[in-house]
């Protein structure tokens, strides 16, 4: 893929496979990722769980070895030898360590001197704004001071690329904007020793508020679909048109259906038949976001960008209770919308048992493992059958994770809707209050 920026490149990676399991086969996590990543740009890698984005962040960061392609770090006149760094979600402090001990830990694996390691840590505490906090220990601390000591044991080592792997999820809404606000002022002052950054996000409006350039991946396996480039200004108003429209039109691109050429892998929803994989999306989720796209304002239709914003939820949460509505006829994803079909509109107006029916129905007629498993259990003159046999079935065409979690959201939808009973004990399935 070319590059976007004029910039010289810090990082290039070519032909990236990379496969989880044993050699031969193994289940392939990237497929064919060609990536450059310039100096002097911010780049989000956004996609969904399963896309492999973290991945490649801990392939470029050296810590796994590529199965198959290049990583490369291209050495420059003033970067001679470049230098990678990493931020991870759970901030990963040591407890029984200072923040300042804990800032000076990269440096102390890297021997530098005592007076020197110490000269910079505190440096590092002071630009993330944690001056004053040297000597407290990680369990005095907010999630985002916690954070920002993170960021300064990144820093501390004055890295070419900064690597960052969804560093704002943990956080509150207004801690994580902080941060990000404070983030960015730094690196638009020039304060900070950093090249070029790398950024995990499953949070499109964070991709478009701090991002120059986004790769959007598709999943199962993941592959660069879509590159853009974000012209916008900065600073970045969430408000303004052009930022709405924007991320729009990445909400659109991300919920759009595999042209029909293509085997339809991309999504939530991978494989056909009993091998279509199922997410983890309770009843009482696709109950509340029906009710709340019927209700006010939206009534009956909302933007997936407004949705996010009015319920907090970011890609991995939207999508898959979105994409099951669609699965199960109660919605449709037009463009960057989500569209509740008239059956939805009844859902929400019904009693608790009528919802219980209008469920099994949508079941019944639209998830092919739901509609197996009862076909089995009304064949059968005992009506049971353990779920060890539905279990290996999916592992037929899925990893053994996938199987366990697409058997454990339909035997939910399936008790929920009363279309068949579990025993957990037993780990059995059966008719024993059959409809």
């Amino acid at each position: 893929m070319a590059t976007l920026s004029a910039s010289a490149p810090l990082v290039e990676v070519r032909g990236l496979n990379h496969f989880y399991g044993p050699p031969p086969g193994g289940h392939l996590v990237l497929d064919q990722v060609d990536l450059t990543l310039a100096r002097n740009e911010i780049v989000g890698l956004l996609g969904r769980s399963g896309s492999g984005k973290s991945t490649l962040l801990r392939l470029i960061a050296g810590l796994i070895q590529p199965r198959e392609g290049s990583v490369t770090l291209v050495p420059s006149e003033d970067c001679p030898d470049p230098n990678v760094a990493m931020v991870f979600q759970t901030f990963a402090l040591f407890p029984w360590l200072t923040v300042l001990e804990n800032v000076e830990l990269g440096l102390e694996a890297m021997k530098v001197p005592a007076a020197e390691r110490r000269s910079r840590a505190l440096g590092a505490i002071d630009l993330i704004g944690l001056d004053g906090f040297e000597n407290a220990y990680p369990k005095e601390l907010s999630g985002g001071m916690r954070q920002r000591v993170g960021l300064a044991r990144a820093l501390v080592v004055n890295p070419s690329l900064l690597l960052m792997d969804e560093p704002f999820s943990a956080l509150d809404v207004l801690t994580a904007e902080t941060l990000r606000t404070d983030l960015l002022d730094l690196w638009s002052e020039g304060r900070m020793p950093i090249q070029s950054i790398l950024l995990v996000t499953h949070n499109i409006e964070e991709a478009v508020l701090m991002c120059d350039r986004i790769l959007v991946f598709s999943s199962n396996p993941g592959r660069v679909v879509a590159e853009i480039k974000v012209d916008l200004p900065r600073p970045r108003d969430r408000l303004d048109p052009p930022f709405r429209a924007l991320v729009d039109d990445i909400y659109a691109r991300m919920t759009a259906k595999p042209q029909s050429a293509q085997p339809a892998r991309d999504g939530l929803f991978p494989g056909t038949g009993i091998a279509m994989v199922l997410p983890r999306v309770s009843t009482n989720a696709l109950a509340g976001l029906m009710e709340e796209v019927d209700g006010t304002p939206f009534d009956g239709r909302a933007s997936m960008a407004e949705l996010a914003d009015s319920l907090q939820l970011e890609v991995d949460e939207l999508f898959p209770m979105a994409e099951t509505l669609q699965l199960l006829r109660f919605a449709e994803l037009n463009g960057a919308d989500l569209l509740l079909t008239p059956a939805a509109r009844r859902y929400v107006q019904a009693d608790v048992d009528q919802r219980k029916a209008m469920f099994a129905s949508a079941l019944l007629n639209h998830v092919p493992l739901a509609q197996h498993i009862r076909r089995i259990l009304d064949e059968r003159i005992a009506h049971r059958a353990p779920a060890r046999r539905f279990r290996d079935e999916l592992e037929d065409h899925m990893s053994e994770d996938f199987a366990d979690e697409t058997l454990r959201t339909v035997t939910h939808w399936g008790r929920y809707a009363e279309i068949f009973s579990f025993d957990e004990d037993d780990d059995l399935f059966s008719l024993e209050n059959p409809e």
